[in-house]
């Protein structure tokens, strides 16, 4: 094997670990939503991820890497799917093509995951199959293909390095036009729905964060330059920061450190340092990571006063990606942009707004494209087959409604939301 051969293993072997770490971030997202809902729905949250990514993989590999990556024009590809044809966009990188469609679809999977987020506990199953097949057939494949396949937005150098906008803001935009379609569960209105076992999300908000390594550093599709490593550590100072940064709020606001906020912080400094962290300096991600941290504290709770989004999945997704797509336009650091190779030095370099204003456009165009197609969808399921399960089946849980049988064998008096349920069937009467 020639030494050329050998790096060609390496980074495969690479690659494929890091979309194994992607992929296990699943885990990490089930474990936290069952966490942060109610005990009736557990079971159903959870194989919902196995059914979410078992769509995700078949619709993806039918249809959406051709549409993302295949050879074609600006806009889509004509070619490449069921994996046959040329992808000239990926042609940069060495590894196998098998590879970095396992890669890519362990991305495409997330943004699907975290759309689910404004679905929880109150819609059909069948909404699942049937928008996860359109999401990744044909939503996210648009804004992918224009920012990572030499597409419009990355024609104009649009610095996005692992999805804070590709990834992260087209789900969390999904997750918001869902709750506002389905409106809010039973019982929201009164009070806050807690989660049932905050262990649970806890330790999902840890394997999220092992995970997302991969996540940042694997987006380097290589380890012959070392520049992954780099990538690493700024996805780990603005992880930790946002982790204290929204400790710091929520005790200055509420007095208490708050659970649920933490690890909100956690996730939302992950999500903003996405786009950032091939491009900015450590102090500027450790920065960008506790801003974050604040700021999905700030809008988590505006928020909830008008949408019921069980799981902050935009406060979370949307707003730290949009935050961390336009924090290049300000940090990127004219070393780092040099070594990349994409767009320009951020404003605070001396760049002036022109990268930020690519930036800007980027979050435009994928807010208005994922907005007007998710909502034109889910209203034709609306009017047709119906996303919202009865309310009988609402108040018993989706676990008995949807799976016919309970994930927990609780006497009704730890039901965490027997309350909610006793008071619905009394104003029902």
């Amino acid at each position: 094997m020639s030494t050329a051969d050998l790096f060609v293993s390496i980074d495969t072997f690479y690659v494929l670990f890091a979309a194994l770490l992607v992929f296990t971030m699943q885990i990490g997202f089930l474990l936290l939503e069952t966490g942060m809902l109610r005990a009736k729905n557990a079971g159903h949250v959870a194989v919902k991820q196995l059914i979410s990514f078992s769509v995700a993989a078949l619709a993806f590999w039918a249809v959406g890497f051709g549409l993302t990556f295949g050879d074609g024009n600006s806009v889509f590809g004509t070619e490449g799917f069921f994996l046959a044809g040329n992808f000239a966009s990926l042609d940069w990188s060495h590894v196998t093509i098998d590879v970095k469609f396992l890669f890519q679809l362990s991305f495409a999977a997330v943004s699907l995951a975290i759309a689910w987020g404004g679905f929880a506990e109150r819609a059909k199953l069948s909404v699942y199959l049937l928008f996860g097949t359109f999401f990744i057939a044909i939503i996210y494949p648009i804004i992918a293909r224009s920012v990572w396949a030499g597409g419009f937005l990355g024609s104009l150098g649009m610095q996005d390095f692992a999805g804070s906008t590709v990834v992260h803001l087209q789900g969390g935009i999904a997750a918001l036009v869902a709750a506002l379609i389905l409106k809010k569960r039973i019982g929201a209105e009164k009070s806050p729905l807690l989660g049932h076992n905050v262990i649970y999300s806890v330790v999902g908000t840890f394997i999220l964060w092992l995970c997302w390594f991969g996540f940042n550093a694997g987006s380097t599709l290589t380890i012959a330059d070392g520049f992954f490593s780099y990538v690493a550590l700024t996805t780990l100072l603005a992880t930790a920061a946002g982790a204290l940064g929204a400790l710091a709020v929520s005790f200055w606001h509420r007095r208490v450190a708050d659970i649920p906020s933490i690890i909100n912080g956690v996730l939302a400094a992950l999500v903003a340092i996405t786009a950032a962290c091939a491009f900015v300096e450590p102090w500027a991600a450790a920065l960008i990571g506790f801003l974050s941290g604040m700021l999905t504290y700030g809008t988590s709770i505006a928020l909830a006063r008008h949408v019921d989004d069980p799981l902050c999945a935009f406060s979370v997704h949307g707003v730290a990606g949009i935050f961390g797509t336009l924090a290049t336009g300000l940090f990127a650091s004219p070393r780092l942009v040099e070594t990349t190779g994409i767009g320009s030095a951020g404003l605070f370099y001396g760049g002036g707004f022109s990268q930020l204003g690519v930036q800007a456009l980027g979050v435009v165009l994928a807010i208005a494209i994922v907005s007007v197609l998710s909502y034109a969808f889910l209203k034709v399921l609306d009017m047709t087959i119906g996303l919202r399960i009865g309310r009988e089946d609402e108040l018993r849980g989706l676990d008995v409604a949807e799976h016919g049988q309970p994930s927990y064998d609780l006497p009704p008096s730890r039901s965490q939301d027997v309350a909610y349920e006793v008071d619905e069937r009394e104003s029902a009467n």
